[in-house]
């Protein structure tokens, strides 16, 4: 039997995310999102949920164009603090000993040492509640070397991302593979 614990915002697992804009005078910026994820396979899109009330707010307005940044387990520390401070007063990836780079097709920054990175323009924006989503066209997606599998694509074993648990309030690793998508499943399908 099931019990209600009422309206919340739980959806296992949420993923890390590392957002990361410019202001208009091209300081970057860097806040951690748990409110997102993929939301269209064409155009490619990323979608993000980011209160009014932050700089990276009035910077997703500003410019127009953001990356979305994976980091690895080692990097637990630093993805929990751009989530924690404001970058209103503090230049966050500087404090946190990571390097800002700039993006190649957007107009923002990304952070070196995590091994995945999504560039992204704003394609919309949608108001709700007390968040604006903001719709991003993945334009590109940049990916360390050594975090590449032999098919050429990023390999969880190696970029090693980590999930968020929103009741919790605590972070998880990914564990190994259970099954093949798109596999697993075909046993109890109908012929």
């Amino acid at each position: 039997m099931k019990r209600s614990i009422g309206a919340k915002t739980l959806l296992y697992p949420h993923p890390v995310l590392i957002v990361c804009t410019y202001d208009t005078k091209g300081t970057p910026d860097a806040m951690t999102v748990a409110w997102g994820g993929i939301c269209s396979s064409n155009p490619p899109s990323v979608a993000i949920s980011v209160q009014k009330s932050r700089k990276t707010y009035e910077n997703l307005m500003a410019t127009q164009a953001f990356t979305v940044c994976i980091p690895s387990e080692k990097h637990v520390a630093e993805a929990d603090y751009f989530g924690i401070e404001s970058g209103k007063n503090t230049d966050k990836i500087a404090a946190a000993g990571l390097t800002a780079a700039k993006a190649t097709q957007v107009n923002a920054p990304y952070i070196e040492e995590f091994p995945v990175v999504l560039e992204c323009k704003v394609s919309q924006t949608v108001e709700i509640g007390v968040h604006t989503q903001f719709i991003g066209e993945i334009v590109d997606v940049r990916v360390d070397e050594a975090a590449l599998g032999e098919d050429g694509n990023p390999a969880m074993e190696k970029v090693m991302p980590f999930i968020y648990d929103s009741a919790c309030r605590t972070y998880h690793g990914v564990g190994p593979e259970i099954a093949k998508a798109f596999s697993a499943g075909r046993a109890l399908k109908k012929e």
